[in-house]
């Protein structure tokens, strides 16, 4: 808290898709308390952070939202909690190498990519996103938005859904991809605000275009990205919904 009037001033100067350096000071004194990574309870040995259980950490993510920018400062913010989770949990070495550690580092950011404008993507199985194999690659075509961050500088990987089978089963369909933001054919697109507000790295739209990763960048196997959705998006709608209460409760009930 006593540090919000630096993050606003040095927000005003480096412009809502960059990076205030009042938080490295403030990361630095999280890791040193061990206040680090707190959301992940499958954390490997190894890795930085304290994992607690979902039960354990609801209540701090409550008291973090009393404070717009303290989740980033525990290395606790959405969208990078959930794409950490799956990251760690259904990734490659090579993906969680190049890409979850720097993560669980607080060096970079991510962004997850699975509303889409032409389907009510709510119900995840409407999404329309094409991930189609070619050889040793996928090649992604689609557009999404509310891609929290995307825009931000230190927004480095995205993690795309979209649909491998589209004659499968309704609910095995869709797969989960990461596609590095300096991809070829990865293009920012409109910016839609919430609720009138405008949030440090947007909510744009991303559009893909011939879109070329690797096999390997799939997460999980064909077919499991409506399972994994769940894994991500369950423990993330009670870290949203208690930070929702710390912004509510606490920051009204302290003026």
């Amino acid at each position: 808290m006593p540090n919000e009037e630096t993050y606003n001033a040095q927000l005003s100067e480096v412009g809502l898709d960059g990076y205030p350096p009042v938080l490295d000071k403030l990361k630095a004194a999280a890791q040193e308390r061990g206040l680090w990574n707190l959301f992940l309870p499958h954390l490997r040995p190894g890795n930085p952070g304290t994992p607690l259980s979902n039960l354990d950490y609801a209540p701090i993510s409550e008291m973090l939202g009393k404070v717009s920018f303290a989740s980033e400062v525990l290395n606790c913010n959405a969208p990078d909690t959930g794409n950490m989770e799956i990251l760690n949990l259904y990734g490659s070495d090579e993906i969680k190498a190049r890409w979850l550690e720097p993560l669980l580092a607080g060096e970079i950011r991510s962004a997850f990519c699975m509303t889409e404008p032409d389907s009510a993507s709510s119900d995840a199985t409407n999404i329309a996103l094409s991930i189609d194999r070619d050889g040793d690659e996928y090649v992604l075509n689609g557009r999404k938005w509310f891609s929290s961050g995307a825009r931000a500088e230190r927004c480095k990987v995205f993690i795309v859904m979209g649909k491998t089978n589209p004659s499968a089963s309704r609910h095995l369909q869709q797969s989960m991809i990461v596609v590095p933001k300096e991809t070829p054919g990865v293009e920012l697109g409109l910016d839609p605000h919430v609720f009138g507000y405008v949030d440090r790295g947007g909510h744009p739209e991303v559009i893909y275009r011939n879109v070329r990763v690797p096999v390997g960048n799939l997460l999980g196997d064909e077919g499991s990205g409506f399972a994994l959705s769940q894994a991500r998006l369950g423990p993330g709608r009670i870290h949203h919904c208690m930070r929702s209460i710390g912004v509510a409760n606490g920051r009204w009930s302290s003026w």
